[in-house]
């Protein structure tokens, strides 16, 4: 059996002492590396568990079951064993991108998992349905996982410039390209599949009870603002929505002063 540290690169740093653990899981194709810029802000007060998701960064994937995470459960339930595993006192999530539904249906799953969710540009359904405006079509999706199992490097090197859509950072598309391209292409197609064929909105009245912060930047291809008035309205007056003056879908790398500021203010707040 794989210890759950080796299997996920579990990485814990921080202030070891304190009562209260941060959570940071990645979005899709990235790592536990995305997150070195907001850290910091924390490590002071709080201890800190990275992570990389199933058939990411350096996680084991030669146990990596395709039934097993044919939906966003499989990597909620590894959420959930790795805050066993790791946890002391409070727990609080910090996701982006897919890893928000992940933490939310990991507390769902578990109730009283986390005292706070953090999610960085969620989304629980990116095909637009009725009024519903997610950003997508569902023929772009389609037409969208054809190319990336027809040609997995190009459909990456087209992807990743609209994920980070900041020509003054083009280190970090550079950098997501990578991230991508270190990926087994038949699990990253999986993933994919997974990810943008999700639909979790009935998921999202599951953690009324819990302090939600949804940080969204302004200008967002893959999460347009609509995506977070829905959420912010389907959890209610227990989510704050935090929309930054940023383009792109990672503010945590593009604009990781204004995503530590929302953190803590929230964080002061709740």
């Amino acid at each position: 059996m794989v210890r759950i540290s080796n299997k996920f690169n579990v990485n814990i740093t921080g202030n070891l002492n304190s009562s209260t653990t941060l959570f940071f899981s990645h979005g899709y194709g990235c790592n536990q590396a995305m997150w070195r810029f907001i850290v910091p802000a924390f490590e002071q007060d709080y201890r800190i568990v990275l992570y990389d998701l199933a058939g990411c960064g350096l996680s084991d994937i030669k146990p990596f079951d395709f039934s097993k995470y044919a939906e966003l459960e499989g990597y909620a339930r590894d959420l959930i064993e790795i805050v066993s595993d790791n946890i002391k006192g409070d727990a609080i999530f910090i996701g982006h991108s897919v890893s928000s539904m992940i933490g939310l249906l990991a507390e769902k799953m578990q109730p009283g998992l986390f005292s706070k969710l953090v999610l960085v540009a969620p989304s629980p359904c990116y095909i637009n349905d009725g009024e519903y405006n997610g950003g997508f079509m569902r023929e772009d999706i389609e037409g969208m996982l054809k190319l990336l199992d027809q040609n997995y490097l190009g459909w990456s090197s087209s992807i990743t410039p609209v994920i980070v859509r900041n020509e003054d950072t083009l280190e970090f598309t550079q950098e997501l390209f990578n991230s991508f391209c270190a990926m087994d292409p038949v699990i990253a197609s999986h993933f994919a599949r997974v990810t943008f064929l999700s639909d979790r909105r009935d998921d999202l009245k599951a953690v009324r009870q819990v302090d939600t912060l949804v940080i969204q930047c302004g200008d967002d291809a893959i999460a347009p603002k609509s995506v977070g008035d829905f959420i912010q309205r389907e959890i209610g007056d227990r989510c704050t929505l935090d929309v930054l003056d940023v383009s792109g879908h990672c503010p945590h790398l593009t604009a990781p002063e204004q995503t530590v500021a929302s953190i803590k203010n929230f964080f002061s707040h709740a």
